[in-house]
């Protein structure tokens, strides 16, 4: 009997433990997973630059092509590829000995009928004695009048085409109209050129300043036409007077802070340029009209063909607005939203407009109030309605600085 009674409360008591843990894992469980931990930045209000900014393409403030005017085998090339070369520099040579001949034929000819206009003067003075003294008839005096004319000008037909002999004698020498950089020549010394039409041989580019296209809305150009005036008035001599002020940190005209351009690798030029030519209408299909200016270009870093991005900063645009750290933002679907934490630390996802983002900041245009709390570190943590642990970010990740010559983020 005693043995019994003892097996039977081991059995109770193993019974009772394992309904203990049982408990125990069923607490566990349903225990709730303590809120996370978030950083957050306060919305604030400063000064961010707002700029118009546009994709360009860079071309050369004169472009000459050099074309072989007339016929011929091209004998030689006198300038290096890529090198500056200056004006009436000679480039090509085309041989010359079928151009020489006719020159020489052209003047021949030319002797022959001065003479002749020659013998028909002397004649006509001999027709006119004769006359005068009755000796012949009007028919006759008129006709030695008449060959002496015809004369006269076959000798005016000899000269333009000694004229246009020699011309083509001297577009042998194929010279440069301009100073500039010569590029990559089209033919080979070898070829015939001029055989059906002018032969492009290479072309040359003045590139200080350089021209830099790029279009301008239409609301932007209404809006900030003060900056578009009285274009026709501005040339080279005036641009580089801009540059000059613009060089030393000063404004230009109008108080015109400049063109800054962007090159590809999203570094900043270190030249502003200027506005110098508006298009003549809007294309319909864009709503745009095409801008040009002329931006400086000593060093020669910047070639025809280039693209990059002109970024014209728009006149009080951007004070007083509203900020947080780029990286509170959360995309979707083109949308931005912020997680905003409320007063019971409740996280509340809130759509927002977003304006502006210059150095990591980004300007929120629509949705939030100054001094609300977003969060910038654990974004990927939250959910709308979500209970979280909030602790301010430190300075380095709440804030960044506004740069205005920096890169435009979006």
């Amino acid at each position: 009997m005693w043995g019994v009674s003892t097996a039977l409360a081991t059995l109770l008591l193993a019974l009772s433990g394992c309904d203990a843990h049982q408990d125990n894992k069923a607490s566990a469980a349903g225990a709730e997973p303590p809120p996370p931990q978030v950083l957050f930045s306060k919305v604030t209000k400063r000064d961010v630059p707002s700029y118009l900014e546009a994709v360009a393409s860079l071309d050369g403030y004169v472009n000459a092509d050099i074309r072989a005017r007339v016929r011929g085998y091209l004998s030689s090339q006198d300038y290096k590829e890529g090198s500056f070369v200056k004006a009436n520099q000679r480039l090509f040579n085309i041989e010359r000995t079928e151009h020489q001949s006719a020159v020489t034929s052209a003047q021949a000819t030319l002797s022959r009928t001065q003479a002749l206009a020659e013998r028909g003067r002397q004649q006509l003075t001999r027709v006119q004695a004769l006359f005068n003294s009755g000796a012949i008839s009007q028919q006759q005096i008129d006709d030695a009048t008449a060959d002496y004319v015809s004369t006269q000008a076959q000798v005016e037909g000899a000269k333009a085409q000694l004229q246009t002999a020699q011309l083509n004698l001297s577009y042998t020498e194929v010279r440069s109209p301009i100073n500039g950089i010569a590029g990559v020549a089209s033919v080979r010394v070898g070829n015939l050129v001029g055989q059906e039409g002018p032969t492009l041989l290479t072309t040359v580019s003045q590139i200080d300043p350089m021209r830099v296209s790029f279009p301008v809305s239409e609301r932007d150009y209404v809006t900030y036409q003060k900056r578009f005036r009285q274009l026709s008035q501005r040339d080279l001599a005036w641009a580089q007077k801009q540059f000059a002020k613009l060089s030393h940190g000063e404004n230009a005209e109008n108080d015109d802070p400049g063109v800054e351009l962007m090159l590809s690798d999203g570094s900043v030029y270190p030249q502003r340029g200027v506005v110098v030519t508006a298009g003549r209408a809007f294309d319909p299909s864009t709503g745009t009209i095409q801008m040009q200016a002329l931006i400086p270009n000593p060093d020669g870093l910047l070639r025809p063909g280039q693209y990059g991005r002109v970024r014209l900063r728009r006149p009080q645009s951007g004070q007083d607005s509203l900020t947080v750290p780029q990286k509170a933002l959360i995309s979707m679907q083109g949308t931005y939203s912020l997680g905003i934490i409320g007063d019971d630390d409740k996280v509340q996802l809130r759509r927002v407009r977003v304006g502006e983002s210059v150095s990591g900041t980004s300007v929120i245009e629509d949705g939030v109030r100054e001094g609300e709390r977003v969060v910038v570190e654990g974004v990927q943590k939250i959910s709308d309605g979500q209970r979280v642990t909030a602790k301010p970010a430190p300075e380095a990740t709440a804030s960044a600085a506004v740069d205005p010559n920096s890169k435009r983020i979006n």
